[in-house]
């Protein structure tokens, strides 16, 4: 299992200033990007074996992580 943070800025590095333009302009994004940071990092907690968590909690945590990472690519296309 990879113990990689997946940090919004790795994962869209090319994006960086439209994601700070987006966070400012619209609030729905910014509860996005907050609500992928706090996934994120449980998921890295639990890789990092810092909090254990069942497989199934994980694997659930990482399907949100996606998901959210979905809605936030869609954002940046727009």
């Amino acid at each position: 299992m990879s113990n990689t943070p997946h940090t919004l800025h790795e994962e869209f590095p090319a994006e960086a200033q439209k994601i700070s333009a987006l966070k400012v302009a619209d609030p729905h994004f910014a509860g996005l990007l907050i609500e992928y940071d706090l996934v994120n990092d449980k998921v890295h907690r639990s890789e990092a074996r810092l909090d254990l968590l069942t497989e199934t909690e994980e694997e659930t945590l990482r399907k949100v992580r996606s998901r959210l990472k979905d809605q936030i690519a869609a954002a940046l296309r727009k």
